[in-house]
C-alpha cells in the first residue's frame, strides 16, 4: 500500500489550516483525549483499510497510540449516516490528520458499493477492473482497486464470480492475482494494420498465453472475429479465445441498425423490450456502442459457425446501471472489463468527521447526536 509521506511538515503542508492552528492551540493550552466518528451521508460498503494503515503509520512516527474501533467489518453495508468508525486518542497527535484521513476513505466506501452492486447484477460473469486509465493518480488508483477488491468480496460471498484480476501488475496483489491481465490495446491493432495481424503477432510473442482479441477498430466486429477464430481453432475449441466488444457510442456495431437490434432481442430476451425503460437504458439494449444487442450477436453468430467456446469479454462503460440491464436482458457475458465502479458524483463520495467525546465525555456539535450511538467508551 502507499502511505502518505509522515513527516510533520508535509502533513501540515496537506491539511487544512484550521487544523494546523487547532494543534498548536491544543500544544500550548494543554491536550485532552478525544473520539473522532467518520461517517457518509449515503450507503456505501465499509473499506476502511487504507486509512487505517496510514493512521497506525502516523501514530508509530509521533510515538502515540490510537484506538481505532471499526462499527462494522470491511464489506459491511453501512447506512447513510452511521459512523464506519470511531479513532481515539491525543487532541495535539490528531487534530493535524482530519484533512488527509477524509480522503482516504470516502471514494473507496462508495466505488466498493458501486462493484459490489455491479458483481451482484451480473453473478455469473467475471469482473476485470481496468480502472487505472480514469484515475488521477497513484493514490487513486490504488484507492479503486482496493475497492472494487472490497465490492468483489463482498459480492462473492453471495455467489458472485466477481472480479477476477486487474489490468496492472501493480495493484493486482488486491485481487489475488500474481500479475495485471490483458492482451493488447487498440493501438497495437493499428500497428499491425488489420486485427488479424494483431492477433498472430500475439500469439507468436506469448504463445502460452490465453487471447483475447479487440474486434471494433476497423467497424467489423463480427469479421474480424470470425477470421481470428478460423485461423485459431485450437484456441478457440479450448475456450482460451476470446474475443472483446468495446465499439464505441457513435455507432453500432457491425451488422446492427435499430430495426435488426429489436430483431436480436425479440429472438434472445424479448421481455427485456416489454417492462418500463428509461432513454438511457433502451440505448443499453438496442442502442449503439455495447448493447444487450450487440452481445447477443455475437453470440449467436459465433455459434452458428461452431465456435460455441470462445467467450465474450464486453468493456465500454458497465456501471452498476449498465450490468443490471444486461442482466435483465440475459446477455451472454463472460467477462466485463471495467473502471466504472469509480464514483461519478464526487460529491457522494465526501466524508465527515465529527468529535464526539472529550477525555471520555460526550459532547459533539448540536445536531450530531446520532454519532454517539454505538461507541462503546459512549
Amino acid at each position: 500500500m502507499i502511505q502518505e509521506p509522515l513527516a510533520d511538515a508535509q502533513i501540515a503542508a496537506r491539511t487544512d489550516t484550521y487544523f494546523n492552528r487547532t494543534r498548536a492551540i491544543v500544544a500550548r493550552f494543554g491536550d485532552k483525549r478525544v473520539t473522532y466518528a467518520i461517517f457518509l451521508r449515503r450507503p456505501v460498503l465499509c473499506a476502511p483499510a487504507l486509512l487505517t494503515a496510514w493512521l497506525q503509520e502516523v501514530a508509530r512516527a509521533r510515538a502515540q497510540e490510537f484506538e481505532i474501533e471499526l462499527t462494522s467489518p470491511e464489506g459491511a453495508w453501512v447506512g447513510a449516516g452511521e459512523p464506519l468508525l470511531y479513532i481515539t486518542g491525543s487532541f495535539q497527535a490528531l487534530a493535524d490528520l482530519e484533512t488527509l484521513a477524509l480522503q482516504k476513505i470516502g471514494a473507496a466506501c462508495v466505488a466498493a458499493h458501486n462493484a459490489f452492486q455491479m458483481c451482484m447484477a451480473l453473478p455469473r460473469a467475471a469482473f476485470l477492473a481496468m480502472e487505472a486509465r480514469h484515475c488521477a493518480g497513484a493514490e487513486m488508483q490504488e484507492m479503486m482497486a482496493y475497492a472494487a477488491s472490497v465490492g468483489s468480496r463482498a459480492a462473492q460471498q453471495e455467489g458472485a464470480k466477481g472480479f477476477i484480476g486487474n489490468a496492472n501488475d501493480w495493484t493486482a496483489h488486491y485481487f489475488n492475482a500474481p500479475v495485471g491481465y490483458g492482451t493488447m490495446p487498440h493501438a497495437l491493432i493499428g500497428y499491425a494494420g488489420s486485427t488479424l495481424r494483431a492477433a498472430e503477432m500475439f500469439a507468436e510473442t506469448f504463445p502460452h498465453d490465453n487471447l483475447t482479441v479487440l474486434v471494433d477498430y476497423f467497424g467489423h466486429e463480427i469479421t474480424d472475429a470470425l477470421a481470428v477464430c478460423r485461423r485459431f481453432p485450437a484456441l478457440a475449441e479450448s475456450g482460451r479465445l476470446s474475443v472483446r466488444l468495446d465499439t464505441h457510442g457513435g455507432r453500432f456495431m457491425e451488422g446492427l441498425d435499430p430495426q435488426e437490434s429489436y430483431a436480436v432481442l425479440e429472438r434472445h430476451a424479448p421481455g427485456a423490450l416489454r417492462r418500463y425503460r428509461s432513454q438511457t437504458e433502451l440505448g443499453y439494449l438496442i442502442g449503439t456502442g455495447v448493447s444487450a444487442a450487440a452481445i447477443w450477436k455475437m453470440r449467436e453468430t459465433l455459434d452458428m459457425a461452431g465456435f460455441e467456446q470462445v467467450r465474450i469479454v464486453a468493456s465500454s462503460g458497465f456501471g452498476a446501471e449498465k450490468c443490471a440491464v444486461m442482466a435483465d436482458a440475459s446477455a451472454p457475458i463472460d467477462v466485463v472489463g471495467t473502471g466504472s465502479f469509480i464514483p461519478e458524483k464526487w460529491s457522494e463520495t465526501y466524508a465527515t468527521a465529527d468529535i464526539v467525546a472529550y477525555d471520555g465525555q460526550p459532547l459533539v456539535k448540536l445536531g450530531r447526536e446520532f454519532l454517539l450511538r454505538g461507541h462503546k467508551n459512549i
